[in-house]
């Protein structure tokens, strides 16, 4: 199954576009290293207004050279997040600056929120390390109660306590970069094992229209020491930083993606990559961002065909909602953009457990959305159709009165032909209402409550757990 919106002459149309943008007006780097680089590969490089102007034949080079495939690993190295193989990942958010207190809010229905901090890092990677289909687990909290300089190294070290999965966070600076790497080495056991199975990695986010961030790219100089992939992904919305049709903003969009691998692939040659194909439509009514409205749907399809053009791994922001709360508007809206996103064949999905667009995290909703996960899981999975499946033998033995209830092939096929979900109600009215006539959001809420209350990550042993303190006591003073 796959889902298409663009033809071959428009996805050359927009890579051509595209290419047209980098020349004019092209692209501002406010980063001199970065400018030099781009002058000695051959770049039109004006200094003074820091603008670079790329040609096509160093983005073609760049393309070229850009690795094409890539696995993050967790401490458990059979736990795995792969891109670029046609597998989907699923991620929950690296952190919301805001907390919603779901623990004050019976059912899951809540309206107050506070800021985050980092026992709430720790919390959200325990519910992710439980969740089975959170593939990369997400710090889902920016902890405010800690120095931003410092606060990456603090919530990548709390995240490898509470999982063995690969994590997700916000890198912020490049003296910031260097004490994470030293935090990777010792969960790893050397540099070297954190270079060959990388636990995470940075996120390059232009900032539309055709802007990069000084401490993005050069945290990269030092995350490239050890290889570690990047996902390069601008939010371009439409009518705001971007031009006011779908058209103009995937082709600004693209420009930025293809800079950034430039960027990457003139800091390191090689460099893994991801296509982050991630703008969203801009609402005039209310002045805000739109996470899920079909024209959501319409640019991830799309960003996934310009991303798969290039033969790179795809990741796009489908899964989300606009809601607050894990209500129906939520399931309508993080259901019919993930399923959109997963038949056009992208390879990674996020930011989940978001409640509305970057309100504050709610692990309420991450697990409304493992459960539609699960629903489109089954859906990818279809059917097959052979002699065993069709089953026209224990059709005839039955005939026009029995039943195939009671039929051995029944039993053997069930298990895997139908999906059994966790959370949705199938039930009697009766036993629906004998059993507390629960909503989908007191559900969920129930869920997370009993994997908080029930689950423990496998720990660090405590000789990793002395070593980590260690580097994140150098760090603080280092950082301040």
């Amino acid at each position: 199954m796959e889902l298409r919106i663009l033809s071959e002459s428009q996805i050359a149309r927009l890579h051509d576009a595209a290419l047209s943008l980098l020349l004019s007006p092209g692209v501002r780097i406010p980063h001199r290293e970065m400018r030099a680089r781009f002058r000695a590969a051959g770049a039109d490089v004006d200094d003074a207004a820091e603008v670079v102007r790329i040609p096509e034949q160093l983005v073609m080079a760049a393309l070229e050279s850009a690795g094409k495939h890539f696995t993050l690993y967790g401490r458990d190295r059979t736990r795995q997040a792969r891109f670029g193989v046609g597998e989907r990942t699923y991620n929950s958010v690296a952190g919301e600056a805001s907390w919603v207190t779901e623990d004050a809010c019976p059912g899951g229905r809540c309206t107050q929120r506070r800021y985050a901090t980092l026992a709430d890092v720790a919390t959200a990677t325990r519910l992710g390390d439980a969740l089975p289909r959170i593939t990369l687990v997400g710090a889902m909290a920016d902890p405010q109660d800690l120095p931003p300089a410092y606060r990456c190294v603090a919530v990548a070290a709390e995240q490898l306590k509470h999982t063995t999965k690969p994590i997700h966070f916000w890198f912020s600076g490049r003296a910031s970069a260097r004490w994470v790497l030293e935090v990777m080495a010792v969960v790893s056991g050397s540099e070297e094992a954190a270079a060959q199975y990388p636990l995470a990695y940075p996120f390059l986010e232009p900032i539309s229209p055709l802007k990069f961030p000084h401490d993005g790219i050069d945290l990269l100089f030092e995350t490239s020491r050890l290889s570690l992939p990047v996902p390069i992904g601008p939010m371009a919305q439409v009518g705001a930083t971007a031009p006011g049709t779908l058209a103009g903003t995937l082709a600004q969009e693209n420009a930025e993606i293809l800079a950034g691998i430039c960027i990457t692939q003139l800091i390191k040659p090689g460099l893994p990559v991801c296509y982050g194909g991630i703008p969203h439509a801009f609402d005039m009514r209310t002045t805000q961002l739109i996470f899920a409205g079909p024209e959501q749907a319409l640019m991830a399809i799309a960003m996934t065909q310009m991303g798969k053009h290039y033969g790179l791994p795809v990741y796009i922001n489908v899964g989300l909602t606009d809601s607050k709360l894990p209500d129906a508007q939520a399931g309508l809206e993080a259901g019919i953009t993930l399923i959109c996103g997963a038949l056009a064949g992208a390879d990674i999905f996020g930011h989940l457990g978001i409640a509305g667009v970057d309100q504050a995290s709610s692990l309420t909703m991450l697990v409304l959305q493992h459960e539609i996960i699960a629903y489109v899981e089954r859906l990818l999975r279809g059917f097959e159709i052979d002699d065993e499946a069709l089953g026209l033998d224990v059709v005839r033995s039955v005939g026009h009165d029995g039943t195939f209830l009671d039929t051995m092939h029944t039993v053997r096929h069930f298990r895997r032909e139908l999906w059994f979900p966790k959370l949705l109600d199938r039930a009697y009215w009766s036993n629906w209402v004998e059993e507390g006539a629960t909503s989908m959001q007191e559900r969920c809420a129930e869920m997370k409550d009993r994997l908080l209350r029930e689950h423990e990550p496998v720990p660090l042993d405590d000789d990793t757990l002395r070593e980590l303190g260690k580097v994140l006591s150098a760090a603080r003073r280092d950082l301040g």
